[in-house]
């Protein structure tokens, strides 16, 4: 928490802007909006700066798994245990509603961001919460997990915006709490994929039903701040470079169909085994009880990590690299299910993790054996492989717009889009057929009831809110 010193500072700094640039050249209305979008814009910078920060910190942590695996692959059974402990026990002890992916805790966090009940948004979106979810995602990838950063920056930027806004001193013009976690969401997904358009899809599919124009200026200006943010540090790069693209016609569009709705099934039972899974723990109701559980999970990560090597653990994203861009046709087909049980034991460990790299990465690597069992040329499949993607993300988050933007913003593949948006919605057709809610949704009900539950919810002054 910031020092009793800290708000007054922060209004001397705000009240000096206004007096001395804004105040002598803009007219009252404005002004007005300049001064609602300030705050939004320092926390827009600062996600931006965490963003890089964050995945700077995930590719050590990934490559010091990577190392040691590759050196001594029989410190598996020691090291990947003891993360997933250490990693559930800083959740556990220090900040609950830090595990998991963090986008569920945001959606909640906006449903809660009301007059009445924005005080439990503390729970959820607190600056503990955020310095816990780093912490423990990058223990857990230490040891092994199979996890993504993406879900967690998101809920790291909403907490950053949520600070920013509780900051802001009394009488000044301000946006509500909904559109600050809302812009926070935003701008996290536009900085850590380096996709400002899949950041405004996210929100609009995603996270809110608000009307667009309450909230449009804030989330184009957070996205844009955050994203130049990290692109001066990381470069204008594209998250999964420029790989080749060829569309043979006939039965290939027809198989790339085909492997859209394949992935979106996929991605769909799996949302339902994490689901099941973090149900099934709930049956392990001691601490003691619970540690059982979360080295049973290690353990049984370490076995497949020992077997398989640095290829089933990690994000995934050295998997879609070399299937995009040096494929040479002889990936194993024990790899997809190796990664769909390594996702799978990492999220339902209690740890800090995402599941939107390593979806990406399932359905990269589905997609690509069902370009095998069709005998599709390796040339010709990198099309699949992006469709499948789009399509076990889908699956899994039920975002279908969302998923094909964030995939065309990767690659810069423009003239696959026609593909990436029918897959997508082929793959979100064929998912509500396995469940009508997306693993967010489930989710994000679960974390309001224990956010509502909580006894102990931290008093807070209300402030006036537009």
């Amino acid at each position: 928490m910031p020092d009793s010193d800290t708000p007054s500072r922060y209004a001397r700094v705000l009240a000096w802007l206004d007096h001395t640039l804004i105040q002598p050249l803009y007219t009252a209305r404005v002004r007005r909006l300049i001064l609602q979008s300030v705050p939004f814009w320092i926390a827009s910078l600062l996600t931006g700066l965490m963003a890089v920060g964050y995945e700077k910190l995930f590719a050590w942590a990934e490559e010091v798994s990577f190392s040691w695996l590759r050196q001594m692959p029989l410190q598996a059974f020691g090291l990947t245990p003891l993360a997933f402990l250490v990693s559930w026990a800083l959740v556990k002890w220090f900040a609950p509603a830090a595990r998991g992916s963090g986008i569920p805790q945001v959606m909640a966090g906006i449903e809660l961001s009301n007059p009445v009940q924005h005080r439990h948004t503390a729970y959820l979106l607190s600056l503990r919460v955020a310095l816990v979810k780093v912490c423990s995602s990058v223990v857990l990838l230490l040891g092994g997990g199979v996890i993504g950063r993406e879900g967690p920056t998101i809920q790291v930027a909403a907490a950053i915006f949520r600070a920013i806004n509780r900051l802001q001193p009394a009488g000044w013009p301000q946006l509500s709490r909904q559109i600050a976690l809302v812009t926070g969401g935003a701008a996290g997904l536009a900085a850590a994929f380096n996709t400002p358009l899949g950041g405004i899809v996210f929100v609009v599919e995603e996270l809110t039903q608000i009307h667009l124009s309450r909230f449009r200026m804030a989330v184009f200006s957070a996205v844009i701040i955050a994203g130049l943010t990290a692109q001066q540090f990381l470069g204008s790069y594209l998250y999964l470079g420029f790989p080749k693209i060829t569309s043979p016609a006939g039965w290939y569009q027809v198989l790339v169909m085909v492997a859209a709705v394949v992935c979106g099934l996929a991605g769909a039972f799996f949302a339902k085994t994490l689901l099941w899974l973090n149900n099934y723990r709930k049956r392990f109701a001691t601490p003691l009880a619970q540690a059982g559980w979360v080295v049973g999970c290690g353990f049984a990560l370490a076995a497949l990590a020992y077997l398989v090597g640095p290829e089933g653990v990690g994000t995934g994203k050295p998997i879609i690299n070399r299937l995009l861009f040096q494929n040479n046709g002889a990936t194993p087909a024990y790899l997809f299910p190796v990664r769909f049980a390594g996702m799978a034991l990492s999220y339902s460990s209690g740890g800090a993790g995402g599941v939107f790299a390593t979806s990406l990465s399932a359905g990269a690597l589905l997609g690509d054996a069902v370009a095998q069992l069709a005998e599709v040329a390796v040339a010709d499949r990198n099309l699949i492989i992006l469709v499948s993607m789009v399509g076990f993300l889908t699956g899994v988050v039920r975002s279908p717009f969302t998923a094909a933007i964030l995939v065309l913003e990767m690659t810069d593949r423009h003239s696959a889009i026609f593909q990436l948006l029918i897959g997508a919605l082929l793959a979100q057709a064929v998912a509500a057929l396995v469940d009508p809610h997306s693993l967010y949704e489930h989710l994000r009900q679960g974390f309001i009831r224990e956010t509502l539950h909580q006894k102990d919810a931290p008093p807070a002054a209300v402030q006036p809110q537009s």
